[in-house]
């Protein structure tokens, strides 16, 4: 199912192998009444693509566009949680609850479209690796969790110093592979960060859903 000269399926890690649980906004709400903050969740969820996306602007803006580093993707989060709070003297305490929260692996469930295309590409003998713009918390995870544990390398954008769909994130990751562009395919959720990126840089992409329902349909 897989092209003939791929050697390496490299997933994408939240919203394609796994999923937060409960829901970020949901998370965010409990988080907040832990700490005495009232708030409705679907305003959260509101903030919260709000704040995201200002955050992918910042890097998209800054020079060079979308490095990072571990301060940097922490900082994010923690700029996020601010905004969605915002006016919440409580907010920083929030933050390293959620930051400590989604290092658990209790926060996060495995999503089946992404398992089952890591357990065809486990099957036929390539290569399994994680390539996700998370920190160093997802090293503990991927040790934790199937099917994260099933890959043989992990790649983390705060590691690397890159995020996706920073070209050199991808020259980064097939480098340490030991493999050239058109031996490796991206399976992930985001169109842009994931799939576009993915096929500017060279590989093979595919979208997780699309992928999985048309494996299953030639099954």
């Amino acid at each position: 199912m897989f092209p003939a000269a791929v050697r390496a399926i490299v997933f994408d890690v939240v919203g394609t192998l796994v999923e937060p649980h409960p829901a970020v906004a949901d998370a965010y709400h409990r988080a907040a009444g832990r700490h005495g903050v009232a708030c409705d969740v679907a305003e959260i969820g509101r903030r919260f693509r709000s704040a995201w996306i200002r955050q992918e602007a910042i890097d998209a803006a800054a020079t060079p566009a979308f490095a990072t580093d571990q301060d940097r993707e922490r900082r994010r989060w923690r700029e996020i949680v601010a905004e969605v709070f915002a006016g919440a003297p409580e907010s920083d305490a929030i933050f390293i609850d959620l930051w400590e929260s989604f290092a658990r692996p209790a926060a996060w469930r495995p999503l089946p479209a992404g398992v089952h295309l890591a357990r065809a590409a486990r099957d036929a003998g390539l290569t399994v690796a994680l390539a996700s713009n998370f920190d160093g918390r997802l090293f503990p995870l991927a040790r934790a969790i199937e099917p994260l544990s099933w890959a043989e390398h992990v790649f983390v954008s705060a590691e690397i110093g890159w995020r996706k769909p920073a070209a050199e994130f991808f020259r980064v990751v097939e480098g340490r592979l030991g493999l050239t562009a058109p031996e490796v395919l991206i399976v992930g959720d985001d169109p842009e960060l994931d799939v576009a990126a993915g096929r500017r840089a060279g590989w093979h992409a595919w979208d997780v859903a699309t992928a999985s329902a048309t494996s299953r349909g030639r099954a």
